[in-house]
């Protein structure tokens, strides 16, 4: 499942990144390497490579995944607004401070909505398809992650407006 698969890299790559590092390991650069691949992969790589194209270049596929009706114009609405995400998501490799904010806790609460919905969809429709079902796991595991990360690199003293 890609979804699982994403969550598990957004914290397996960076563990490997400072395992390989020479760099010192502070609380903060700990942090700050986790958040961003967290940013980067769980954001941008979810949203552009596995939101975006499969929602907008193969809508009838991914919906029968998902477990909807092929066909739904809502496709392309949900297939951009991933799209757009995942720039952002991607944005971060170059863009910090509070920029990593506002995209981390945009896509956190998106991803919690989504696992809402997921969980919805099973209970009311029993839905079971795999990237509905499945999508739980993953999508609640980035939301609650991003948003650890962002509340430790904000107790670490990022995100502080300078005077």
């Amino acid at each position: 499942m890609i979804g699982l698969a994403i969550a598990i890299l957004s914290v397996l790559f960076p563990v490997i990144h400072l395992f390989l590092s020479r760099e010192p390991r502070t609380k903060l650069r700990v942090v700050r390497i986790l958040l961003l691949y967290a940013l980067v992969v769980g954001v941008g790589v979810m949203g552009l490579l596995f939101g975006f194209i499969p929602h907008v270049f193969f809508a009838d596929e991914t919906a029968k995944m998902i477990g909807w009706p092929p066909g739904s114009p809502f496709q392309f609405e949900v297939g951009v607004h991933d799209g757009a995400w995942g720039v952002l998501g991607f944005l971060c490799i170059w863009i910090g401070g509070t920029f990593w904010l506002a995209t981390g806790l945009g896509w956190a609460l998106f991803m919690l909505g989504a696992t809402y919905g997921h969980i919805h969809q099973v209970m009311k429709t029993g839905d079971f398809a795999p990237y509905n079902f499945l999508m739980i796991f993953s999508d609640g595991f980035i939301g609650i992650w991003l948003l650890v990360l962002l509340f430790l690199y904000w107790r670490c003293g990022r995100f502080e407006r300078k005077s």
